[in-house]
């Protein structure tokens, strides 16, 4: 699971500053528009969509947002499928399961390259797994979802032949194909060896392997060597990163022709949806996610924009609240968290008072426009796995008094100004961090702001960067409350690493990775074992009513010890020209929208 970025700005300028945001717009838009960029001397097909912050790695073994550019450039053995919701083959043409469950066996298709024309084989494969996922000395949260049983164990891998490669696993584990399934799922992509194996070799000056540091940003595109439909042609910071048809990619339609069909696609970098939206009415974006402040206005313009707004139903991601709970201490004993709030955040009444004053209905109402539903589970709604509110999982419905009551059994109490103090009269203050270019967490926040006063507490808003978030959240640990979302899909063994205690997204209580001081006195709670644990029992579970019953007791545990209080889940809606046709839209998996069966797109004029 990674984050979700999904990022817009705030608006919240005087009268001159609109006005001078009108022109700068239209000169960007004139400037800048993606119409403009395309060569007159040499028109190609191409498609333009839009993100809303620069990459953070080209290195698809270290990605922990969402999206990014591996949608595009990376598959694994497997894919998913974005309407069926079934695996499918891809680099690997087929796989056998032994009976005992305990052996996948995959073959290779024939003739695979990468995207310099180097073969890629079996060896690549080994590479990837041995070298980068089981390597101790490189923190990928690969890992997590290929820890196998309570012993952690990784699988072992045995060469067959050219083209043949057999898994054997210490036990049953029934996500094993999900996690093979590349940029689809999130998971294991499989990479270059022939490219990278030098930097394992190499060490920096701190003795760490030059892997690490290799394919950042800042590397000349062409470096960059894949195996999926589009490889990195170009990247210019706060602009675009501009991708072009990988002619070694190995899928061909029923009539033999080279796929993908679309030349090019530009991913323009634009850090504000008021520009997203103005870019894609004026015609310079073919698609472009759909928010609900902004539905209304392009409801109305479908027609006469010859563009389409697609319906996944509720998105495969979940936003929430979260409280810094680690007790830890850093090498120099310093704590992570002012040992007064912990108390706070660590006390089950305070996170469940938080949860009753959240006006979940009005933010749904009001910022979300009625367009989602309420989210009650870290397992997304439309996912076979979900355990729903009529079956008995507890649910937070705003009740300001309730809040109240569980804060006065806990030892808080109020001063004449009916602000929230604990039992030794500290006033209950903390500071709430999101990403500040998506503008409707921004107004999420405001409210939760305003929810949380009427019972005393006072929040210090702080919407900040989401690369600076995410820098608190995975390694200075220097955060006391944040609300972001996660991205998922129907395989719940793809939150192990958000779930597992040791994972590298257990930010609520995260562990510092490798690599990293470990920190002193970091402690886990039962219930925090007894998910991890929960999530180990269902890989291992091939029946699937007994798989369901055991993510039903996490999502009855998460519920009740609120590590993550969930906020509202907003429907899946793109909207894509007309133009470009066979879109099969979906919410499901990481490739959602148009990009799943991106390689079989057509653009027409």
């Amino acid at each position: 699971m990674i984050f979700a970025l999904l990022a817009n700005r705030r608006r919240g300028f005087a009268v001159l500053a609109i006005f001078t945001l009108f022109l700068i717009c239209q000169i960007a838009l004139i400037s800048c528009n993606p119409i403009n960029f395309k060569s007159k001397a040499a028109q190609v097909s191409q498609w333009v969509t839009s993100t809303i912050g620069d990459p953070k790695t080209f290195n698809y073994a270290f990605n922990q947002e969402y999206p990014h550019v591996f949608l595009f450039t990376t598959e694994g053995l497997t894919t998913l499928n974005g309407i069926t919701g079934k695996i499918e083959p891809a680099l690997a043409e087929s796989w056998d399961i032994s009976d005992d469950k305990k052996r996948v066996t995959f073959t290779l298709r024939e003739n695979l390259k990468w995207s310099d024309g180097e073969p890629l084989t079996v060896d690549d494969v080994i590479f990837t797994y041995e070298d980068v996922i089981f390597n101790p000395q490189i923190p990928t949260d690969w890992k997590d979802g290929l820890k196998i049983g309570s012993s952690g164990s990784f699988p072992k891998i045995i060469k067959i032949g050219d083209r043949q490669i057999e898994f054997i696993l210490p036990e049953p584990f029934a996500p094993f194909l999900y996690t093979t399934a590349g940029a689809s799922t999130n998971s294991v992509g499989i990479l270059p060896k022939h490219a990278l194996s030098e930097s394992l070799k190499s060490k920096d000056a701190k003795g760490n392997p030059k892997f690490l540091s290799t394919w950042g940003t800042d590397t000349e595109p062409s470096k960059i060597i894949v195996n999926g439909a589009y490889k990195i042609e170009s990247y210019t910071s706060s602009q675009r990163v501009v991708f072009r048809r990988n002619p070694y990619y190995w899928r061909k339609d029923s009539q033999g022709n080279q796929l993908p069909y679309v030349e090019r696609i530009v991913w323009q970098i634009i850090e504000s949806t008021d520009t997203i939206i103005l870019q894609f009415r004026s015609g310079g974006l073919d698609t472009v996610t759909v928010s609900p402040e902004n539905f209304s206005l392009l409801k109305r313009e479908e027609k006469r924009g010859k563009f389409t707004i697609y319906n996944g139903g509720p998105e495969f991601t979940n936003t929430y609240i979260s409280f810094n709970l680690n007790k830890g201490r850093r090498q120099n004993g310093q704590p992570v968290i002012d040992p007064i709030k912990s108390r706070w955040f660590n006390t089950l009444a305070f996170r469940q008072a938080v949860a009753y004053a959240i006006d979940r209905q009005t933010m749904l109402n009001n910022v979300f426009r009625g367009i989602g539903v309420l989210q009650n589970s870290p397992i997304e709604i439309q996912s076979p796995y979900y355990f729903p509110p009529e079956k008995g999982l507890k649910v937070y419905e705003y009740n300001q008094e309730k809040a109240n009551k569980l804060l006065l059994s806990a030892g808080f109490k109020y001063n004449k100004n009916k602000q929230l103090l604990d039992a030794d009269g500290n006033r209950v203050r903390f500071s709430l961090l999101t990403n500040a270019e998506n503008k409707t967490r921004v107004l999420m926040g405001a409210q939760i702001k305003q929810d949380l006063s009427k019972i005393g507490i006072q929040v210090d808003f702080n919407p900040i960067a989401f690369n600076t978030l995410t820098d608190k959240l995975s390694n200075s640990l220097d955060w006391e409350c944040y609300m972001l979302g996660f991205v998922g899909g129907i395989e719940p063994n793809d939150g192990a690493n958000v779930w597992l205690p040791s994972g590298g997204l257990h930010t609520f209580n995260q562990k510092l990775q490798a690599g990293q001081e470990p920190l002193i006195g970091w402690q886990v709670a039962d219930w925090e074992a007894e998910i991890g644990r929960l999530y180990i029992q269902g890989a291992r579970e091939l029946d699937e009513v007994k798989r369901k019953e055991i993510y039903a007791e996490t999502q009855r545990l998460s519920q009740e010890y609120l590590p993550y209080i969930y906020l509202v889940n907003p429907l899946s809606l793109v909207a894509v020209r007309d133009r470009i046709q066979n879109v099969k839209f979906s919410a499901l998996g990481s490739q959602k929208g148009t990009l799943w069966n991106k390689y079989e797109l057509k653009v027409t004029e």
